[in-house]
């Protein structure tokens, strides 16, 4: 599971959906980022964790609410939160479906966890782009990235130079759209105003392979800006086939045309809305 040691950081992926986990010791703490999937995966994340973190703080850093990301936070007592404020302010109701979505995955593979299953508690929610959180020497400086869902952050870990991309940026995943594509846009501009502003060593999206390249970042963004705009494109113009040859490269096609098809869901809401 463990894909990158490189002296203060860690990065585990996982074998579902190459989900990564991010770990990184700073002198007074240690962040975690999005610590999952499968019950001994989190586990060993956790013995990690325990390995290096002597007299540290641990601080979980959640980059937005999907279930997957918020797995193995119960794995993790006593650990301050930090996410987005609007992942804080989430109503009860999306709350209570991303836990389900936790109970039924457990339950559809018979797995149990040493922990609890709850929705994290927010101990430093962060609004605004830029906002900072000072860790002793480090310091998380976070930006909001709606589009794959309401609530998700970019997150740098300084003076490390690391940047969190939460589920954005993926070589394993064209852009999954579940909240609104003109959002989701956004937020793939505003990855080179990150990576200009901080001095970017490593970037970890949240499923896939991590990367120290600022220009194979900035192609994995082209790629993503281009398919949004196709697929809006194609879906107004009621074009079947060439929705389906958008994704004929996809890296796992049979389980991602479905989320294809999700996306062109999506897309056709927004322009109804648009048109009324």
């Amino acid at each position: 599971m463990l894909r990158i040691a490189d002296g203060a950081v860690a990065v585990f992926e996982s074998d579902l959906y190459r989900t990564t986990s991010t770990v990184v010791v700073t002198d007074k703490h240690v962040v975690v980022a999005d610590p999952c999937w499968l019950p001994r995966e989190v586990e060993e994340i956790r013995a990690h964790v325990e390995q290096v973190r002597g007299d540290r703080q641990v601080v979980l850093l959640f980059t937005h609410s999907d279930y997957d990301h918020i797995i193995g936070w119960g794995a993790f007592p006593g650990a301050a939160v930090v996410a987005s404020g609007s992942f804080a302010r989430s109503p009860d109701a999306e709350r209570e479906r991303n836990l389900d979505q936790i109970r039924d995955f457990d339950d559809q593979y018979y797995l149990k966890r040493n922990y609890g299953i709850a929705y994290p508690v927010v101990d430093h929610p962060m609004d605004g782009d830029g906002a900072a959180l000072q860790l002793g020497g480090a310091r998380l400086v976070c930006y909001q990235a709606p589009g794959h869902n309401a609530d998700g952050m970019m997150t740098v870990v300084e003076p490390h130079g690391i940047l969190i991309l939460g589920d954005y940026l993926s070589d394993a995943e064209f852009p999954f759209i579940y909240e609104d594509s003109i959002s989701y846009e956004q937020t793939l501009r505003k990855f080179d105003t990150i990576a200009l502003r901080h001095d970017i060593k490593l970037f970890v999206p949240g499923h896939g392979s991590p990367s120290t390249g600022l220009a194979h970042m900035r192609a994995r963004r082209d790629a993503d800006l281009r398919y949004i705009r196709e697929l809006r494109r194609l879906v107004a113009a009621g074009d079947e086939e060439g929705l389906a040859r958008l994704v004929a490269d996809a890296p796992f096609p049979r389980n991602q045309r479905k989320c294809h098809e999700e996306n062109v869901n999506q897309i056709r809401r927004e322009l109804a809305d648009a048109a009324e």
